[in-house]
Order: C-alpha cells, then structure tokens, then sequence
C-alpha cells in the first residue's frame, strides 16, 4: 500500500518546519520506502507497518504543538509492486506510449522537432 499524509502543527505562531522534521526523522529512520516533497510524505509498505509510522510521526509533532492536523490518503492496490516508484514509471511509460502512437499517426513528433513525450522542443514550433 501507499500512503501519502501532511501533518500540519496547529495552536504555534513560528514556522511549522522545526516540528515537522521530528516526523520526518521518524519516518526516514522506519526504514519502510519513503519520499516527501512540498505537500506531502508518501510512505510504502503494508497496512499495520505504515500506520504505525504514521502513527509515530503524528505523535512526535503533537507531543509538541497544541494540536496535529493529519490528512491522509491511501492507495491499496494488491499486487502493484513497488509502488512509490511503480506508479511513476506505469505513467511515464503509457505518457511516452502516447506520445509515440500520435506522432504514428499524424508524423507530429518528427515534424514539429517535439522529444518523445510529444512536447516541442523549445524554440521549434511547426514545420512548412
């Protein structure tokens, strides 16, 4: 399963930064699969483990703070292997598929100068 979540530390003026590394530091020391950018952190592993990282993030921030915002969505996909990375790659592949397929069918790809995802490369635009 995957997991994405943001905890948010509710009832402190300063930045929330200082209280959200204590979770981070919790879930990167899990040792489970792991990624986190500017929205949220994803963690990959079954149900009861990843809860339990959760579950210890949260309690680490509201040990400090008034009150913990937690959000919290879950992909449980049964035999997705991988999927912190497998839904990427799953994605990168049908996008290049597509583009692939379209440049077939009308030669768009080769004629506008475009990469292999079908997006122009800059400064070329259509051919005569």
């Amino acid at each position: 399963m995957l997991i994405a979540f943001a905890l948010t530390p509710m009832g402190v003026e300063e930045n929330g930064a200082a209280y959200v590394a204590d979770a981070i530091k919790i879930i990167r020391e899990s040792g489970l699969p792991n990624r986190s950018d500017s929205m949220y952190t994803m963690i990959e592993g079954d149900w009861d483990e990843v809860m339990d990282v959760v579950k210890r993030a949260t309690e680490a921030v509201a040990d400090r703070v008034p009150r913990v915002q937690v959000s919290i969505r879950a992909d449980v996909w049964p035999g997705m292997d991988r999927p912190l990375d497998g839904k990427i790659s799953m994605l990168e592949r049908r996008v290049a598929d597509n583009a692939a397929a379209a440049g077939a069918l009308d030669g768009s790809t080769a004629a506008t100068g475009a990469d292999a995802s079908g997006v122009p490369a800059t400064g070329a635009g259509p051919t005569s």
